[in-house]
């Protein structure tokens, strides 16, 4: 579990390649510090394992799924990447509850000034942009940010200086990929209501998603 809030920027040190085995080597600083071998480090959002450590890189492998369905399939060596260590329970919640289990990806359509802030919009499938509300949370590349508009095709954030300049969100453009992680609390009220009205299954695969049966006479019913 992590907090949206970036440790630091990391650059890709070398990608290899055995088989069906993909290793990331990520140069570091802060977030190595008091990390050992099995601890969780999210990469651009991505929860990936340490699995070897250096006095100044980690390693962590990374499955074939992992690079189809996000963004990490687009990074080459000297990528810069947002890095964040696991929360820790003593620690401040300065972001919103990030799983580092991404939801899928977006692209960036414009980035624009706005005096001291950058507004970027960003286009999203239909079934992200169901859990994306304005006001709401959201965490693009691993950063918690806070939704200024949402429209039918996508979505707008306004970055501070101090996130532009603190994590790669500064360097995004135009046809940038992005990965996106929906606020996990929206998710998890549409299974439960689904499964309330008999709409939701256990077995319901990977990617799919129940029938909303929310409607006002659900709501009426219920109390609301």
């Amino acid at each position: 579990m992590f907090t949206g809030i970036i440790e630091e920027i990391g650059t890709i040190q070398s990608i290899q390649h055995s088989g069906a085995k993909i290793r990331f080597t990520i140069q570091a600083g802060k977030v190595l510090e008091g990390t050992r071998i099995g601890d969780s480090i999210a990469v651009n959002g991505i929860c990936l394992t340490a699995v070897d450590l250096t006095g100044s890189t980690f390693a962590a492998d990374v499955m074939p799924e992992t690079l189809r369905r996000s963004s990490l399939g687009e990074i080459r060596p000297s990528s810069p990447v947002n890095l964040e260590r696991a929360l820790r329970l003593s620690d401040r919640l300065g972001g919103h509850i990030v799983s580092g289990h991404i939801d899928g990806t977006g692209t960036i359509q414009s980035r624009s000034p706005e005096q001291n802030a950058i507004l970027f919009k960003i286009q999203a499938a239909p079934e992200l942009l169901k859990y994306i509300v304005a006001k709401g949370s959201v965490a693009l590349d691993g950063v918690s940010l806070t939704v200024a508009a949402v429209s039918s095709n996508d979505f707008t954030v306004s970055i501070i200086p101090h996130s532009a300049s603190e994590t790669i969100i500064g360097h995004y453009q135009p046809g940038d990929l992005v990965n996106i992680e929906c606020d996990v609390i929206g998710k998890y009220v549409e299974k439960l209501l689904g499964l309330a009205s008999g709409s939701g299954s256990p077995e319901q695969t990977a990617g799919s998603q129940p029938a909303s049966r929310l409607s006002f006479e659900f709501l009426r019913e219920h109390g609301f």
